[in-house]
């Protein structure tokens, strides 16, 4: 069997700082996962995430934000992860969707995360035998990274404005193989590291919040 291990050599990490220009919406399909036909995808990649407005008919769809999970270049129709629109209502007309912006945080040498767990609901009662659970809701917990310093780069300025203004901010992995895992956290940490023969770093602790959408 061949290995098929991912290097993590190439892997990327960014932080969601603007919105793009806003794309038509042409048609939307009541399916699982939702798939939407839009003006152009020219610049779209799998993992961005978007934000729609003013659709008339399947208003489920406004005022929320959605990961692109797939793209077909042709068609111009992008799969939405995980949105279940089969019992939404009837596309219409209109509706914008508009891109979030990417800036790269550079000098990034390690991550870790997605330690999350389900909570446990005990069920024990007079009756039961042993000890009886079911789960609750899943905790997906938080993300590491570990940068070298550099405090006039965009990325890491990002990060320090996202932490001092306790903003819920979007992120984005980028493996080397093209897949991506998008999630919204809070920064909670990003302090200095120095010790003698050795480069300053920063240890970057990002509180998630909501699910971990991969594509």
């Amino acid at each position: 069997m061949s290995n098929t291990a991912i290097s993590a050599q190439g892997t990327t990490v960014s932080i969601g700082t603007t919105t793009g220009s806003a794309l038509t919406i042409t048609a939307v399909a009541q399916t699982y996962p939702c798939r939407v036909t839009l003006s152009a995808v020219t610049g779209l990649n799998k993992g961005d995430v978007l934000t729609i407005a003013a659709v008339v008919g399947t208003t489920q769809l406004n005022g929320n934000s959605y990961v692109v999970q797939y793209i077909e270049p042709t068609t111009k129709i992008v799969t939405l992860a995980g949105l279940d629109a089969t019992g939404f209502t009837t596309y219409v007309s209109g509706g914008t969707a508009t891109p979030v912006q990417w800036t790269k945080i550079s000098n990034v040498k390690s991550f870790s995360g997605f330690d999350g767990a389900a909570s446990e609901i005990d069920r024990t009662n007079f009756d039961s035998t042993a000890k009886e659970f079911i789960l609750g809701l899943f905790d997906p917990g938080q993300f590491t990274i570990e940068v070298d310093q550099d405090n006039s780069d965009s990325g890491q300025i990002a990060l320090m404005t996202a932490q001092v203004t306790s903003l819920l901010k979007n992120f984005k992995l980028q493996l080397p193989n093209g897949n991506t895992a998008t999630f919204t956290a809070y920064v909670k940490k990003f302090n200095s590291l120095g010790a003698v023969d050795q480069a300053i770093r920063r240890s970057l602790d990002l509180r998630i919040s909501g699910p971990v959408s991969w594509a």
